[in-house]
């Protein structure tokens, strides 16, 4: 049955580090905003200390997460086994963005690797860290990452990604601020 925990014991920090798949939750502030979930993958998931995680945000056709936890810092991170025994680990927390012109963007993406369509950091703070049973969930085989957005944005110019999002990024689908454009 599920527990939760104080901090990111070992056990749970070996578990993450296997899973190739974490699915990140946000929601707007307003009461019809659209709820957000974002499956991600890519080798882009750290956990920085026994209380705070961090993944590398990569320029997508959205903004969602971005726009979310700007607007109120709530996120939720959920893992979950499709090999081996069952279970869900979910991280919830608060937020904040780190981007490139972040002194601290330059301290934290040395930890991952390197994406050239890399656009935020987005680190939570752990206010609750939890297991379950993932009964449900079915078996599945990991076969490898797909390697489709980074040779997109590898034959993109850095201007070329700013202007992509500048057109997708600049606004959620329900009008909230995301990724700021360039002054």
């Amino acid at each position: 049955m599920g527990k939760t925990f104080e901090t990111l014991v070992p056990a749970l920090r070996e578990w993450i580090a296997k899973q190739p798949v974490f699915f990140v939750a946000t929601a707007p502030l307003a009461d019809d905003g659209h709820v957000n979930c974002s499956p991600k993958g890519s080798d882009s998931f750290r956990i920085l200390n026994e209380r705070e995680v961090a993944y590398l945000d990569l320029t997508g056709s959205g903004v969602e997460t971005i726009a979310h936890v700007q607007e109120n810092e709530r996120i939720v991170i959920m893992f979950c086994a499709f090999e081996g025994p069952p279970k869900i680990v979910r991280i919830h927390g608060r937020g904040d963005i780190i981007l490139p012109t972040d002194p601290e963007f330059a301290q934290l993406s040395p930890l991952f690797p390197s994406h050239a369509g890399a656009r935020a950091i987005i680190r939570v703070k752990a206010t609750r860290i939890s297991d379950s049973c993932g009964f449900t969930v079915p078996f599945m085989d990991y076969v490898k990452h797909r390697e489709t957005l980074d040779r997109w944005t590898d034959k993109k110019s850095p201007e070329e990604l700013a202007d992509y999002r500048k057109l997708k990024n600049e606004t959620s689908i329900d009008g909230i601020p995301g990724y700021p454009s360039p002054s």
